[in-house]
């Protein structure tokens, strides 16, 4: 079975940029849903907002869906990287 990536660095990636943590464990094309619809929702409210409203209300749908994206990419992660170390007692 392949190394997987630490789940710490794949958080980190998540942090970083909507998408990229799952797209470092491997699940690309989960990864790049949610960078669409980060990106689709932000455009959405941006659209939908007054121009008096502050930046993070006109782009609240993108953020969302970043936020919720962050967990799932650790917990995967975490997972896979469970699954991946040898169990104790198992010296096969």
């Amino acid at each position: 079975m392949a190394r997987r990536i630490n789940p710490y660095l794949v958080l980190v990636l998540a942090i970083l940029l909507p998408g990229a943590g799952h797209v470092a464990i491997g699940e690309a094309p989960r990864g790049l849903v949610f960078a669409f619809f980060a990106m689709f929702f932000a455009v959405l409210t941006y659209s939908t907002t007054t121009p008096d409203q502050s930046f993070v209300a006109r782009h609240a749908g993108g953020l969302f869906i970043w936020a919720i994206s962050i967990p799932d990419a650790y917990r995967r992660a975490r997972v896979a990287y469970a699954l991946s170390k040898p169990k104790a007692g198992n010296n096969r």
